[in-house]
């Protein structure tokens, strides 16, 4: 038992954040090429800064045949409502989803790449089924500190986010703008969260507005409305814009780039990463649809109460249709051995990438609700989230 006294630090970022607005519109090229045919073969990558966005990558989408891809997808249209639907439509904004400049560098699929992921023989593929589209290794997190089954630092610094985002929406605070960051430190006794030590939240804002106003929401109408009141103690330090303005945000103020934020898109840090980004690639990247597959595992092992924290990784080849390694790790808290749950995860779980696509039925244009705010832990929707759903507890119940 983990008997340690310590604090743990996880951050979030808005949608406003320039990796995120990368990140959203590389899941809104995916979505529509996937929305024409779910069998598209996607690797967008998205790089912004002032008021330019570049999209770059391979795409084909088997549907349109020869006929050229900027007659189907109408890739500018795309990147502008992305933009728009994020909120950079101020007439202040440099960055405005109406008057950026746009370069489009998508090409198709490398035909070795696709060769491999294929369901088809190829000369030198050692088997007629569909592989991974790349070598690499993923990895998935669970653990009971709070109703998702998430880390708590991490969790409670999205639900920050979020609840920025939801208000600034409603246009009820009329200062505020689309960039944003929060940061929660938690006090860990025993491996249990007791306290919240610190938070942080910067948002972006119009130049107008006193930083005691934007100091004294944040902590009113967002921290105390998110955090537990029980965790929030006199001695919790809030630090609000803390270089005492931000006005000039986003892209405008920083270059954002695709993927950049991946330790916000797991686990805030607790769990490991293999090292994949996620958004832009469709599901035969199994960077993303494994990383999904290993959090639907830990969660459902947690879920059933077979341990109170558990880290899953799986391992593949390219091309090559099975994993080469399945580790479960329970960290000393499992109620079996970990070789015991790993054979049972390897009994219920298809671990094959057409089997995670097909259980996880990913194959769908969701992929935008996933670029912000974290891929896991996210219960709101579990239509679209299907690896957050605990549907094989009683599978893995039966064979333990």
């Amino acid at each position: 038992m983990n008997t340690r006294s310590y604090i743990f630090t996880s951050e979030s970022v808005g949608e406003g954040h320039p990796d995120k607005v990368c990140d959203r519109i590389s899941d809104a090229v995916l979505d529509a090429c996937l929305a024409i045919d779910r069998r598209s073969r996607v690797a967008c990558e998205t790089f912004a800064k002032t008021n330019v966005v570049v999209v770059g990558g391979e795409i084909t989408i088997p549907a349109i045949g020869q006929r050229p891809m900027d007659s189907v997808v109408n890739v500018s249209s795309i990147v502008r409502e992305a933009i728009r639907d994020i909120g950079y439509t101020h007439n202040d904004d440099l960055f405005h989803a109406d008057r950026v400049f746009i370069n489009n560098l998508l090409t198709t699929q490398s035909p070795d790449i696709s060769q491999g992921v294929d369901a088809k023989k190829a000369k030198g593929k050692k088997t007629a089924e569909q592989g991974a589209g790349d070598q690499g290794l993923m990895f998935g997190y669970a653990c009971d500190e709070t109703p998702e089954l998430m880390p708590a630092p991490i969790m409670f610094a999205h639900r920050l986010g979020r609840e920025l985002t939801r208000i600034r929406k409603t246009g009820k605070i009329a200062w505020l703008r689309p960039d944003a960051k929060s940061q929660v430190s938690v006090a860990y006794e025993g491996g249990r969260p007791v306290a919240v030590t610190n938070v942080v939240i910067s948002t972006q804002h119009a130049a107008d507005v006193a930083h005691k106003t934007i100091e004294k929401f944040c902590i009113e109408q967002i921290i105390k409305k998110v955090i537990p009141k029980k965790l929030l103690t006199a001695k919790t330090e809030y630090l609000i814009n803390p270089t005492g303005r931000f006005v000039v945000g986003g892209p405008s103020g920083d270059s954002g780039l695709t993927g950049r934020k991946i330790i916000v898109d797991t686990y805030g840090g607790m769990g490991r990463h293999g090292g994949g980004a996620f958004s832009g690639k469709d599901p035969s990247k199994v960077d993303r649809s494994a990383a999904y597959m290993c959090r639907w595992i830990a969660k459902n092992i947690v879920a059933a109460k077979l341990a109170r924290r558990c880290e899953v990784q799986v391992a593949y080849a390219i091309g090559h249709p099975h994993p080469v390694s399945v580790l479960v790790e329970t960290f000393g808290t499992g109620i079996a051995s970990d070789e015991k749950i790993a054979r049972a995860v390897q009994c219920v779980f298809g671990l094959k990438p057409a089997e995670i696509i097909a259980q996880l039925n990913l194959l769908r244009p969701i992929y935008q609700h996933t670029s912000s705010y974290g891929h896991f832990g996210r219960t709101e929707d579990l239509d679209v989230f299907t690896w957050e759903q605990t549907s094989k507890v009683d599978a893995l119940l039966a064979i333990m």
